[in-house]
């Protein structure tokens, strides 16, 4: 890629999904960011690793992503009569409002490519609930934006998580006589 196609690129699908999952602003000219949020979002999640990320599936995809999202930016511009910054990608130089309007309409029913959009979006909130592309433990150790903010507790030092305090205190199911210490079967 060269560097304006990386440049749009990034702009384009940082934007995207920060109105997903919005985040405060990286600086005071980040234009990605609409700081519509306090702490991180999405993309300080890792939104464009796991959208970048050969295992999701998506890769290969995202340049027409890139290209079909700047179009609808800019046809929804013209129909909304906004003046959009030319040194920007269309999708980026809209306000934050008028992003989460546009998604809005990308992914209500009846829209033919909603499927297309749905699914970047869960992709890009994917990164947040759950960091799909990083170890559990790892991410939490890192302070993660998503599992912080939703308490996700660290494991136990020996990286297994273990919940004596929520259990129904007593054994579900006998165990099979084959179980090992561990809880495998022999």
């Amino acid at each position: 890629m060269d560097s304006d196609r990386t440049h749009e690129h990034t702009l384009t699908l940082e934007a995207f999904a920060d109105t997903i999952v919005p985040g405060e602003k990286r600086s005071p000219d980040d234009v990605a960011i609409a700081g519509a949020s306090a702490g991180g979002g999405a993309v300080a999640a890792g939104a464009l690793t796991l959208l970048e990320w050969d295992a999701a599936g998506l890769s290969r995809a995202l340049d027409d992503y890139v290209r079909d999202l700047n179009a609808h930016a800019r046809q929804y511009a013209a129909q909304q009569r906004l003046s959009l910054d030319p040194a920007l990608p269309p999708f980026a130089a809209l306000p934050f409002d008028r992003r989460t309007q546009l998604v809005t309409l990308l992914t209500a029913p009846g829209h033919p490519e909603k499927e297309l959009w749905v699914l970047l979006a869960l992709f890009c909130y994917m990164a947040y609930d759950s960091a799909a592309h990083l170890p559990t433990a790892e991410a939490i150790a890192a302070g993660h934006p998503g599992l912080t903010s939703m308490g996700i507790t660290p494991p136990d030092p020996d990286g297994l998580w273990r919940y004596p305090e929520n259990s129904y205190g007593r054994p579900l199911a006998r165990l099979h006589p084959d179980t090992t210490a561990s809880g495998s079967l022999r």
